[in-house]
């Protein structure tokens, strides 16, 4: 099947035109077929996307399966899978079945609803599969109309400022991205990422400028690549989101409708570090070098501040949001720690996050289904009358303060271990959120779960149904295989990582980007 990637990721915009053409909307048969066809799509786009898992060959360390195509004004259209995007691709299809099935109770405007997230799935596949810059850009980029939808359109009261706030964040630094693209091009002629088969150097090998230059007085360490990296650190920095320009993501997740939080939580921020380690480290290496202290103290500053704000808030789904940006504090440590245990923990704490965090948004969706409300103090004692809905949130609280066992403990383990061979400090800081992490999640779980029923309202609660079970039994497993068994995931991201690292290496080591060294580069 030569034409593998193509096909899982256009199937559900291909679900998604059916619907649009021959479903009328708003009757009962309607949306019930709305909603059979998007869970049958990506149920089979999951399924499809095994044969890429199975045909991937971990020992390879350049882009498999790829195809490729010519598209537009001369540009090429080419998809491929390498060892470090293969398991994000996994993880979009993994977790777009759970989160149809999560929304099973939408009533309004159902298949509109249906497109927007069959849309959303063709798109973020797209990013992890493309291999050229316009091409990335593109599924980058139109991402956001159908996120931006459906919290405007199917999220809480206050759906229009954080839409708006969520699309003006991300679309803004991304403009600078594109600057940067053009620059690339224009100094590379090619927009080709990696396995180009006409003969084109590949961006991924191309060595752009790293003289130390001056503009406007200042003098500009690592010349071109650190601009360049500047351009695309606003992008992906945004997506992630990192300290200080997260503050779009709890307005986002507290109005997202459930389904909308778990598709943001477990695969739209994992974009960030995904650019990340497909552009910054292997294209950029001297300005990656050059700014990693200050994005290492950024993610430091971000896992202790956001953790303390986490402690405050009286809204669930805002403190699991802050929580977000804590764990994704530990992935930019460990991307730019530039070591093996580095960002081998990054990827696999990227992916556990999107277990975990997926989870606790659903965890809050089945009891705001039932009393329309997320407010902390709004509970208490549930374990009284829901003992499974108990079992399970508590489950996926110890995975994600990192309890041993699960797959939160793996990731952060060996990010701590990859930044503590390059900042000691760092690492101190960074480690001290381990703890404010417990503390956070226990207080939410203590005064949600725990405790006596003493309020009437809760005294005919119902527990978790059979549908809810059903889609938080592969998150469970997941999650306790990880953390028990990592081996099969960091087995498939090593030598991919190995490589990456060795080019980094060679490149740095080149540029001789010591204290003497660019005193002469700037006298010069």
């Amino acid at each position: 099947m030569g034409n593998l990637l193509s096909i899982v990721t256009f199937l559900p915009a291909l679900a998604a035109l059916i619907m649009a053409l021959f479903l009328r909307g708003g009757d009962e048969a309607a949306d019930r077929n709305a909603r059979w066809l998007a869970l049958i799509t990506t149920t089979a786009t999951f399924l499809i996307s095994l044969f890429i898992l199975f045909q991937f060959d971990p020992s390879d360390t350049g882009f498999q399966m790829v195809d490729e195509a010519d598209w537009l004004l001369g540009m090429k259209y080419r998809m491929g899978v390498d060892g470090i995007s293969v398991l994000f691709v996994m993880l979009t299809t993994f977790m777009m079945p759970l989160t149809i099935a999560a929304s099973w109770g939408v009533k309004a405007r159902v298949k509109e609803y249906m497109i927007a997230f069959l849309l959303l799935e063709t798109l973020m596949l797209g990013v992890f599969m493309a291999l050229d810059l316009v091409l990335f850009y593109l599924f980058f980029e139109a991402g956001l109309i159908p996120m931006f939808l459906i919290i405007g359109i199917w999220g809480g009261k206050n759906r229009i400022y954080a839409s708006f706030k969520f699309f003006l964040y991300t679309f803004l630094g991304s403009v600078l991205m594109l600057v940067a693209m053009v620059a690339m091009y224009t100094e590379a002629g090619t927009t080709c990422i990696g396995a180009c088969g006409d003969g084109q150097t590949a961006l991924l090998t191309h060595q752009f400028d790293s003289a130390t230059f001056s503009l406007f007085g200042i003098q500009i360490i690592g010349g071109l690549q650190t601009m360049l990296f500047l351009a695309f650190f606003a992008s992906f920095a945004v997506k992630m989101p990192m300290w200080p320009v997260h503050t779009w993501l709890p307005d986002a997740h507290v109005q997202a409708p459930t389904a909308g939080s778990v598709v943001l939580a477990a695969i739209l921020l994992k974009m960030g570090g995904y650019g990340f380690l497909r552009f910054s480290l292997p294209m950029f290496p001297v300005g990656s070098e050059v700014m990693a202290p200050l994005v290492l103290w950024m993610s430091a500053i971000a896992i202790v501040y956001t953790s303390l704000v986490a402690l405050v808030q009286d809204d669930m789904k805002k403190l699991i949001a802050y929580s977000s940006v804590a764990h994704m504090g530990y992935v930019t440590m460990g991307i730019f720690a530039a070591n093996q245990q580095g960002v081998d923990g990054a990827i696999f704490q990227m992916i556990s996050h999107g277990f975990i965090s997926g989870a606790l948004f659903l965890c809050v969706g089945v009891i705001y289904d039932r009393m329309h409300t997320r407010d902390i103090d709004a509970y208490g004692g549930l374990v009284n009358r829901m003992p499974a809905y108990a079992l399970i949130f508590m489950l996926f609280t110890m995975a994600n303060v990192g309890l041993p066992g699960t797959s939160g403990f793996i990731g952060e383990f060996l990010t701590l271990v990859g930044i503590f061979q390059v900042n000691t400090w760092v690492a101190v800081v960074a480690t001290s959120g381990v703890i404010f992490s417990a503390a956070y999640a226990l207080w939410l779980y203590r005064r949600v779960v725990m405790g006596d029923l003493i309020k009437e309202s809760l005294r005919t609660i119902k527990d978790m149904t059979t549908r809810e079970k059903a889609i938080f039994a592969p998150l469970v497993v997941m999650t306790i295989w990880m953390g028990v068994y990592p081996a099969p995931i960091l087995d498939r991201i090593g030598p991919s990582v190995e490589a990456l690292l060795s080019q980094y290496d060679e490149a740095v080591a080149a540029a001789d980007l010591s204290p003497a060294t660019q005193v002469a580069d700037a006298d010069h």
